[in-house]
């Protein structure tokens, strides 16, 4: 009786537990290859060579016309894979120019605002009228000590009475021994 319970009848066909599960996971695999690559391509090309009624043969400008296409979506595959190369190198051409950039500032004086979440005595977060937490904005004036690079986008690391901050560079407000 307990093997009972660890089984699932679909269709009139009893699956234990862990064969139904196997096959759920291989369905959701199979969903996931739907789409059809060069090889899927040639592979249906030539299952279609193979098939076909020899009384009747296909056009050969059929086949040739299958082939162009082929051609067309290996070189439109290529010229995707080139771009997107080249859209990396560019991000991280930028992200080292803005790196250089930002390191020019170590030392100098930086203001910047930030947004926080208002909270409560408990230090719940303090909501509003359409349940949104309520944020102030605070004004900062420190030095800049360094530049991280967190998930890709440099960030700004200054120092404020004794106290390490990140700093995003849209946060920036002003740069320079002006800002005291």
């Amino acid at each position: 009786m307990a093997t009972d319970l660890n089984t699932i009848n679909v269709g009139g066909v009893t699956y234990s537990k862990t064969d139904y599960d196997a096959m759920q996971a291989a369905k959701t695999t199979n969903r996931m290859n739907d789409s059809l690559d060069k090889d899927a391509f040639l592979q249906l090309l030539v299952t279609q060579m193979q098939y076909q009624d020899p009384l009747d043969p296909q056009d050969n400008s059929e086949y040739v016309a299958q082939l162009a296409q082929f051609s067309s979506l290996e070189q439109m595959t290529n010229v995707y894979k080139s771009v997107e190369e080249v859209s990396k190198l560019v991000s991280n051409i930028d992200t080292s120019v803005l790196v250089g950039q930002l390191s020019s500032m170590i030392g100098k004086d930086i203001s910047w605002s930030q947004e926080t979440v208002q909270l409560d005595a408990s230090g719940k977060a303090i909501m509003d009228a359409n349940g949104n937490p309520v944020t102030v904005s605070t004004d900062y004036v420190g030095t800049v000590k360094g530049v991280n690079i967190v998930d890709g986008s440099p960030k700004i690391v200054a120092e404020y009475n004794g106290k390490t901050y990140e700093v995003a560079i849209g946060d920036v407000r002003q740069v320079g021994e002006s800002v005291l």
